[in-house]
């Protein structure tokens, strides 16, 4: 809208002010500014102005505003709105160079350092973010909408991570965009980027034409839900800085973060006119001004619905660490003792090698493998068994705080109940999604909270507001799901667990405590109930298995809730009992090795098929569609070649030692795309056409060893032959093939 435009919309609002009384204009304006304001309004001279400060009419400046006044003959209006103004612009522009200084001031005094979470709490480490943020890695993020019930964060992160190109830092925020959404997963150190770009801002490096930067944190707005108006919310936050002034006319900058922590995200997502949220208003306003929102990917996908109409945004997610970052904080944070031991673990644990780039995981593991005297070889075998580890960790540091061992406080009964209370709290808010709460809502789960408080530090944190009261939060979203996790296994049934939608991101987890392995962390962690008896853990494990491959067929998601299935067999370290042979028994079986399996994934496939295949039965497929293979998957290859129906390879492999021990009822090789050697061929491909019954093979046009692949073919005894070679198809069966070389020898 150009200028010409904004006055002739203020001529419209002039000559109505001549037409009809404030109230009325009142009433017309009110579903642009809001009813609340508008009440405040007595006079005509006070709805220009607000209606021009709220800028809804796009007006850059006051002298636009007073020109039209005075072409339409109201004098008395533009004098006194001249005189208004003019006082306004001059006492802040008096002002504003202080309020940006004692910004900057502020945070290059509280955010150049951070506190890393450490144990115990109260001695943390400074992590220094002007030189520590460079090595965590942002790329693109993927801007498909993701189900929420069917997203779980931790596998999409570890797909993302097989295949990302880094974007430079200064990329990012040395353009100013109007909007930048930023995801990752829990501690993967968004709120390190967010502080280092606060730094980067007060020392004049980015963002150089916003006058104003704000940061907020949504687990502190939740306390403020009825706070009504950004200058509200400004002088609850930043009270001894902003003192009433009004940012209307400058530009400012938002930082929102932890979005995902928001307690009213589905009243801001879904813009609803029946709730009663005040501070939902808040963040909505705030959209009429340049933003940063940092969340869970999750929170972020859904904020996106109501972000669509800006063009001018970016949308990006945090990786963490790179190879040279794991290795600089092994580097720089562990004994030099022990740094072949941590480096030695990160690299045949496929758990811990796929989590080590989020900061907050590697950070731990690198403290539990050094401060362990032994570390069993399975100490980080599976996910639950990296997060136990990292729950008893705090346990020991928090709360016990002497040399006891786990062991030693774990058989005391108190110390029991002591474990499953904190996790009792934390299943009761996980489920309802709340990460801030207070002292009378952890009174509603342990009733003498108030009285033994203390005692729950270090796994709860206590926060105090501005206003003089406590708040408290769990000391990390990592931790609460896990207890969580832990509450759920001892005191719900199978049932239970499988309605409740927000469990499904835990029910790996929840089948890993049944694990049985006494060399495992988890044996403290699954005997918290007394009501609930060990031997019940083979059916509850059943039912959890069948109840997913049940869903498998049912519904629409048949891979996702598959690979469910495996990765909860995995956690669980199960066998193949004669139950668990029935319910596997009622679908064919079909292993893909591509560009998007996850090393955690092949991992959980390679102990699904071995114990598949020692219980004796056939895979039905095996298709390969990735030429560069890691240890994981040739060891995949290697197991399913024992015993498979069908194998189909979409491109060339490459490895020694991969030769199929058993007869393979179909074998298609389709590499019309690919050029390769006779060499190649015949080492890699051959050996599994010997074995085959029925054999279809689709060659490039370019390859010039076609008549030794004649001659090979012919001596083998096939059912069924196909072959496809530069765009005809030759050979239907073994006596065509047989025909054709003798016809050409004569």
């Amino acid at each position: 809208m150009d200028n010409e435009e904004h006055k002739d919309i203020l001529l419209k609002i002039a000559n109505n002010l001549l037409e009809k009384d404030v109230k009325a204009i009142k009433f017309y304006y009110a579903s642009k500014i809001g009813y609340a304001h508008l009440e405040k309004i007595k006079t005509s001279i006070e709805l220009i102005q607000t209606l021009e400060h709220r800028m809804v009419l796009g007006v850059d400046h006051y002298d636009a505003f007073v020109e039209v006044l005075n072409k339409i003959g109201r004098n008395d209006l533009a004098k006194h709105f001249s005189q208004t103004s003019s006082s306004k612009e001059s006492s802040s522009k008096k002002d504003i160079s202080e309020i940006c200084a004692a910004l900057k001031s502020f945070y290059l005094t509280n955010y150049v350092k951070i506190n890393e979470v450490q144990v115990p709490l109260k001695s943390p480490v400074n992590v220094d973010l002007m030189h520590k943020f460079v090595d965590l890695c942002i790329v693109d993020a993927v801007n498909t909408q993701i189900d929420a019930v069917f997203s779980v964060e931790r596998e999409d992160f570890l797909k993302k991570q097989m295949h990302y190109t880094p974007i430079p830092y200064n990329e990012i925020f040395m353009k100013e965009k109007s909007v930048t959404l930023i995801s990752g997963i829990a501690g993967i150190r968004k709120t390190w980027l967010l502080r280092k770009c606060l730094l980067d801002w007060s020392n004049g490096l980015i963002w150089k034409n916003v006058k104003l930067v704000f940061y907020l944190e949504c687990r502190r707005l939740n306390q403020y839900q009825n706070i009504s108006n950004i200058n509200e919310l400004l002088n609850v936050f930043y009270k001894d800085i902003v003192n009433d002034f009004d940012i209307s006319i400058y530009s400012v900058l938002f930082i929102i973060d932890g979005l995902d922590e928001f307690k009213y995200l589905n009243e801001l997502i879904n813009c609803s006119p029946s709730y009663n949220y005040p501070i939902v208003d808040v963040l909505t306003e705030i959209r009429k001004y340049k933003y940063v929102v940092a969340g869970r990917v999750y929170a972020i996908d859904q904020y996106q619905s109501i972000s669509t109409e800006d063009c001018d945004k970016i949308n990006i997610q945090i990786m963490g660490f790179n190879e040279d970052g794991i290795n600089s904080y092994i580097e720089n944070n562990v004994l030099e003792e022990k740094k072949d031991v941590v480096k030695t673990t990160l690299k045949e644990s496929a758990i811990a090698k796929s989590m080590s780039s989020v900061p907050f995981y590697l950070s731990f593991m690198c403290r539990i493998i050094s401060n362990s005297k032994y570390l069993y070889k399975n100490s980080f075998l599976t996910m639950t068994d990296l997060y136990a580890n990292i729950f008893l960790h705090f346990l020991q540091k928090h709360i016990i705080k002497n040399n006891e061992s786990i062991f030693h406080f774990m058989k005391n009964n108190h110390n029991k109940v002591y474990v499953l209370n904190i996790c009792k709290i934390a299943y009761q808010l996980f489920v309802e999604n709340r990460v801030i709460f207070s002292n009378e809502d952890i009174q509603t789960f342990i009733i003498d909270f108030d009285k033994n408080e203390e005692t729950f530090f270090g796994f709860i944190e206590r926060i105090e507001t501005s206003l003089g009261e406590y708040i408290y939060q769990f000391a990390h979203l990592t931790i609460m799901e896990f207890c969580a996790s832990i509450y759920a296994y001892n005191c719900l049934s199978s049932e239970e667990i499988m309605t409740n939608e927000k469990l499904k991101s835990c029910l790996s987890m929840i089948c890993g405590l049944t694990n049985k392995n006494q060399n495992s962390s988890l044996k403290f962690l699954v005997n918290l109930n007394p009501l609930k008896k060990s031997c019940e853990d083979s059916l509850f494990l059943f039912s959890i298995f069948d109840r997913l491959l049940k869903l498998s067929r049912q519904s629409n998601f048949e891979t996702y809730y598959v690979n469910l299935f495996i990765e909860c067999f995995y956690e669980s370290q199960s066998s193949f009992t004669d139950k668990i042979k029935l319910i596997v028994d009622e679908r064919e079986w079909k292993i893909w090795i591509n560009n998007r399996k996850t090393l955690y994934e092949t991992s959980c496939e390679n102990y699904f098929v071995n114990h598949y295949i020692k219980s004796g039965r056939k895979l039905t497929a095996l298709i390969v569609y990735k030429n560069i293979l890691s240890d994981e998957e040739k060891n995949l290859i290697i197991q399913c070649s024992t015993t498979v129906r069908f194998v189909n390879f979409l491109c060339p492999i490459k490895f020694e030692g991969c030769k199929p021990k058993d007869k393979i009822e179909v074998l298609v090789i389709d590499i019309l795309s690919y050029l390769i050697t006779k060499k190649d061929f015949e080492e890699n491909f051959l050996p599994w056409i010997i074995l085959c019954e029925e054999l279809s093979l689709s060659l490039h046009k370019e390859i010039d060893f076609i008549e030794e692949i004649y001659e090979w073919i012919r001596c083998l005894n096939l059912k069924r032959l196909f072959i496809e070679y530069r765009g005809k198809y030759f050979f239907r069966n073994l006596d065509e093939l047989k025909n054709f070389i003798t016809q050409k020898k004569v």
